[in-house]
Parts: structure tokens; sequence; C-alpha cells
């Protein structure tokens, strides 16, 4: 109708007429254009769906731990864990309110002051997940000056983004030291775990 009325223009000689409503009628079939390719290239990535974790397998030659459910109602570690007494470094991941969104526990003897935080990598790509909020997301200020084993903890969870509900895949979580005393951060341990990714 547009295209008829830009001829009709043209006809009665109103060019500048003729000419705005050919433009408008450029810009609407470009908008339908784009809209019409996001719709066949882009929609798998617009349903709410993530579809980073669909084609990963998990690994079958490697030890994988499960993450422990947390205490639904309060947060809190089950006393399985609670009563624990462990003799060497060790780390746990917990599963919290959702999935996607974690808590962890580490257990340590004597070290300097400093802060641990993780890095965390999907096993068969090696490609590091959540890269710019883990490592603040997932900090904790330890200090250990004994011989004896003492845990610290999180006390809010943090998030993975990678992946989507009900899609699980393999992940390597690593504990890093950062000294206050300046010296060079170190990796303390190394763990696997079954995770899925926040459903966003």
């Amino acid at each position: 109708m547009l295209l008829i009325s830009v001829i009709f223009q043209l006809i009665k000689r109103h060019w500048w007429k003729a000419i705005l409503t050919f433009l408008f009628s450029i810009g609407i079939l470009g908008i339908f254009l784009i809209y019409l390719i996001m719709s066949i290239y882009l929609g798998p990535f617009l349903d709410g769906t993530d579809r980073w974790a669909d084609n990963l397998i998990i690994p079958t030659n490697i030890q994988l731990n499960n993450p422990i459910d947390l205490v639904f109602d309060n947060g809190e570690r089950p006393d399985s864990i609670l009563n624990l007494e462990k003799t060497t470094i060790d780390f746990q991941l917990y599963n919290s309110f959702q999935p996607g969104l974690y808590e962890y526990d580490f257990w340590i003897n004597q070290i300097e002051k400093g802060t641990i935080y993780l890095k965390a990598y999907e096993i068969t790509q090696n490609k590091s997940l959540s890269t710019d909020r883990l490592a603040e997301s997932s900090s904790v200020k330890i200090d250990n000056s004994t011989n004896s084993i003492q845990k610290f903890h999180t006390t809010h969870s943090f998030t993975i983004y990678e992946g989507d509900w009900g899609k699980p895949y393999a992940a390597r979580f690593e504990i890093w030291f950062k000294p206050d005393n300046g010296e060079k951060e170190r990796k303390l341990i190394e763990k696997n775990y079954k995770i899925e990714g926040w459903q966003r």
C-alpha cells in the first residue's frame, strides 16, 4: 500500500511526499527483514534457554564429585559435614537454593593471612567459567597460625552462569590463595564436580 501511495504521489508530482513515503516504506521493510533474520537465526538463543552445555559430554575416566545439598530452609551445612574431622587439606562444594548457585568449605592447616578464591573450568574444553565475577564472589579471608586443620567457608552463594538447569556437565574447581604480604598467588587444591549453570 505504501508503494502504491508513492506511485500516486509521483503521478500528482508531489515530490517530497513521494520521497518521504518511499523512505518510510524502506524503513518498515528493513525492520521486517531484521525481525525475520533474527527469528530464523537467533530464535534458539532468544527463547530463554541457555544452549551452552547442550553438547558437552561428562567424562567417565575421571573422579567426579557431586555437590552436597545445603539444608533448604536455613542454608546450613548438613550434620554429616558439620561433624567431619579433616586431617588433610580439602574442599567441599555445596548446592545452594537454586541450581547454578553454590557455596563451599575449605579445610587447611598452617597458612599465612590472605584470601582464597575459586577458578573454575569446564573439563572437556578447559573453558574458564564465570571469569568476570567468580574470583570476587567466591573470595574468603583466611588465617591459620596453628598446625591443626581449620575450616573456612563462604557466607553467601556464588554463581556459575554457563549452562542451564537440568544440563549437568563436569567442572574443575581450583582454590587459589592470595597472600596479604604481596607474595605470588598460588593454587592450593583442585577438585572435579558435576554442576549445572544458573538459569537466567
